[in-house]
């Protein structure tokens, strides 16, 4: 049986743990340290469940379904399977994940250098950049593993070893009451777990090209891939969230993430603060933007059947993450928000339910568990729009765990227990 080389897995595990970090990982750790100043620790706990551990199981639950973001979703349904995989790959493409990487690389890696370009022509740039990556997508896991990694490494890396051997500050209190579940909740805002279910698909069918067929190995691969990953974006979470905690005592609490982000490099490095963080931002951005945007035309020539060109899709997506990226940071993330609210803790139910799935007999419970799931996600993301929902929102909270962001764990079990009775008494009932 053939086995990967450790140089070929590491350069895999660099790949996804370059397709994760992009620009969402980068502008909300110092955010959220901001925040939580002295707190600090248990807010990168939170944020590091939803940020690392969820996306490293959503990658691992993928392989053990079978490879595919089709084979993990229909086991709730297959018109499920095919809606929800459908709004997966739009808000992580087009829609929102894709046009932010574009939006970020121009605030914080173009804008500072060339402020008379406009908006439209860096996006045009990144995006062309992206579609040359990813017009050749055999080339994809080694262009990221080889050579935009590494850059990316570096130039992160630098600004957090500065950054904690001269600390800008200390972190203060800042009277934040519930750190753990403002990190577990704005890790939502990275979409990495949605990117997850489908990135796993990337990682296992680059393991079958090099060679790899048996499903056992293939599962052990991606499991040293992913703890490669989980260490690096452990070690740079904790490093940026950090770095925003000692940032609050000097800054103001309310700052905008990319000026903060920008504030704090530039007070660490001086004057070459922006241009070192232009680096770090333009490689984030960009290897995330790849593996999205190759993603996306994978998934949409599949379940076309070859009817859609591979080449086609990239380019009509990169058409769109061109024209949404214009609208700023800040507005795509308020814009996502209250989405993101809806569909993640669906994503994070199903991902852990089919961890488990070998020792699961009733599979309808996975029906029932989104169904819990989605009467709770619903809520919270309609209050998020601005809905009024304070009589139901006043019953969720009442729910175990909800102050942590958990409101949803109740009616997941219940939908479980219930489609599980159910299914019982009908297969007992008399034909």
């Amino acid at each position: 049986m053939k086995k990967l080389s450790s140089k070929e897995i590491l350069v895999i595990g660099f790949a996804l743990f370059a397709m994760f970090f992009g620009a969402g990982n980068l502008i909300f750790p110092p955010s959220i340290g901001l925040g939580a100043g002295a707190k600090w620790k248990a807010a990168l706990l939170g944020f590091s469940l939803t940020g690392i551990g969820l996306p490293i199981l959503g990658v691992l639950s993928v392989t053990i379904s079978g490879g595919s973001i089709d084979s993990l979703l229909s086991k709730v349904g297959p018109r499920f399977a095919i809606v929800f995989s459908i709004t997966i790959i739009i808000l992580i493409g087009p829609l929102l994940a894709t046009p932010r990487t574009g939006a970020t690389a121009y605030e914080l890696g173009i804008k500072p250098f060339f402020p008379s370009i406009s908006p439209l022509i860096s996006s045009i740039i990144f995006f062309g950049i992206t579609l040359f990556l990813t017009i050749n997508p055999t080339n994809i896991v080694d262009v990221i593993g080889k050579f935009l990694t590494p850059i990316l490494l570096i130039m992160i890396s630098t600004i957090i070893f500065k950054g904690i051997s001269t600390p800008i500050g200390i972190p203060i209190d800042t009277q934040i009451s519930q750190p753990f579940s403002i990190g577990f909740g704005d890790g939502y805002q990275t979409m990495d777990l949605l990117a997850a279910i489908v990135f796993g698909s990337i990682i296992v069918d680059d393991i079958k090209n090099r060679g790899i067929t048996d499903k056992d190995e293939q599962f052990k691969i991606v499991a040293k891939t992913g703890l490669i990953a989980a260490t690096g974006l452990g070690i740079v979470y904790g490093g940026l969230l950090y770095l925003g905690a000692t940032g609050s005592s000097v800054f103001p609490p309310d700052m905008e993430k990319v000026a903060l982000t920008t504030n704090i490099t530039n007070t660490i490095l001086g004057s070459w603060g922006e241009v070192v963080l232009g680096l770090c931002v333009y490689s984030a951005c960009l290897t995330t933007s790849v593996g999205l945007t190759a993603t996306i035309g994978h998934f949409f020539n599949k379940i076309s059947k070859d009817k859609i060109k591979y080449e086609t899709i990239v380019i009509i997506s990169t058409i769109i993450s061109i024209t949404i990226s214009n609208i700023g940071v800040e507005s795509i993330i308020t814009f996502a928000d209250p989405i993101l609210k809806i569909v993640y803790p669906i994503a994070i139910v199903l991902v852990i339910i089919n961890v488990f799935d070998n020792l699961i007999e009733n599979k309808r419970i996975y029906l029932g568990a989104t169904i819990g799931t989605f009467c709770v996600s619903l809520i919270d993301g309609l209050s998020a729009m601005g809905i009024n929902t304070s009589y139901i929102s006043k019953v969720v909270q009442t729910f175990p765990f909800a102050d942590s962001g958990f409101g949803w764990m109740l009616p997941a079990i219940l939908g479980i227990i219930l489609t599980h009775l159910i299914t019982k008494i009908k297969e007992n009932a008399p034909v």
